[in-house]
């Protein structure tokens, strides 16, 4: 965050010459220069940190914590699965970084009291077991250039900063990435990663629910303290990106209505009216939700993710947020019974192929 910095008002020197005379015949006129005073460093004032400014500062720590953990837990599901992923794996970096314009309102400046967010773009989060990861980016670097080409900085940092990494990404192997880290300049070189290139994003809300638009896949808030575990959090992040996979927002023409939900919901202050009811999300047919959740549990093998607790945490959610709960996971997706059985015929299948020491792909 552009730092607030004031001047001192200097004081002015006052220069006096004094004219020495003889008693009898007066001597030349002498100037004599002044002494200089000392330079006083100048020192910006402190930030001022009223209680609502700590408060909103200690809300985005919350929230980076918490889509840090949805980062972290993501990871294995989205390289490993790279194969399974089709038409939507993709080269990436594998890292976010925003500026402190991304944030609005108070939190503007409160990203620079909890990040030390500035002008320029900082690295968000680093997926493990990226080429980011390996080339040793961290978490609160400043990005400076990618390739020989500056990246931007200030208001528009984060919408235009795709323009630069979009054609790099495609074409090349690796990127030399410069970046600032204790105020010392870094030099990296960041190997692109085969992934699926779908966004995790956490939702500001308290609604028990997940989403998927086909390219992200969103978490909420209220979800993440219902999870008990990591373990539970990556079936949910598995389900969504099964969906994705088989492209069941695009079939059910929902695209337009749950990205908007998770645009929303990536928002700080989300507007939580459109949670009344259902969010104009209609209810996923009970054979498409059967095959997400057959198909996620092939990727969650694959992700080193054990599968024995699914069936549980799907029961305890809808034993706890039924159906009737309309703006929670349950009435989005109803067909609890034929989702169990699903995991069942996969999860006996999954443990045939590992029996048999075959690949495990449905």
């Amino acid at each position: 965050m552009a730092r607030f910095t004031g001047l001192r008002p200097a004081v002015p020197a006052l220069c006096i010459a004094l004219l020495l005379a003889a008693c009898t015949t007066p001597g030349p006129v002498t100037d004599t220069p002044p002494t200089p005073l000392p330079q006083q460093p100048v020192e910006p004032p402190a930030r001022t940190i009223t209680p609502r400014l700590a408060a909103a500062a200690e809300a985005l720590t919350r929230m980076a914590a918490m889509q840090e953990r949805l980062y972290r837990i993501a990871a294995p599901l989205l390289i490993n699965n790279a194969d399974l992923c089709k038409a939507s794996t993709r080269n990436l970096l594998g890292f976010t970084a925003r500026n402190r314009y991304w944030y609005p309102g108070e939190y503007n400046e409160a990203a620079g009291i909890a990040f030390d967010m500035g002008e320029r773009l900082q690295v968000t989060g680093v997926l493990a077991g990226s080429g980011a990861a390996r080339a040793g980016l961290r978490r609160g670097d400043n990005l400076i250039s990618a390739s020989g080409k500056a990246l931007p900085v200030g208001p528009n940092a984060s919408s235009t900063v795709g323009a630069v990494f979009g054609p790099l990404v495609a074409s090349q192997a690796s990127l030399a990435l410069q970046i600032e880290r204790d105020d010392k300049t870094r030099e990296l070189t960041v190997p692109v990663t085969r992934a699926c290139g779908f966004a995790i994003e956490l939702g500001n809300a308290d609604n028990v629910n997940s989403y998927a638009d086909g390219s992200r896949v969103l978490v909420t808030r209220g979800m993440l303290q219902f999870a008990k575990s990591d373990e539970e959090i990556a079936y949910l992040l598995a389900k969504g990106m099964a969906h994705n996979i088989l492209g069941h927002a695009t079939s059910q023409r929902s695209v337009g209505t749950i990205g908007s939900i998770i645009d929303n919901l990536t928002n700080v202050r989300p507007d939580t009216s459109m949670l009344i009811g259902s969010g104009g999300i209609k209810a996923m047919p009970p054979e498409l939700d059967a095959a997400a959740d057959q198909l996620s549990m092939y990727l969650l093998v694959r992700a080193g993710v054990g599968i024995d607790g699914a069936p549980a945490f799907w029961k305890r959610l809808a034993a706890t947020y039924p159906a009737t709960v309309l703006n929670g996971y349950v009435a989005n997706h109803p067909g609890t019974a034929a989702r169990l059985a699903a995991i069942d015929k996969a999860t006996a299948d999954i443990r045939a192929k590992q029996a048999a020491k075959k690949t495990v792909a449905p």
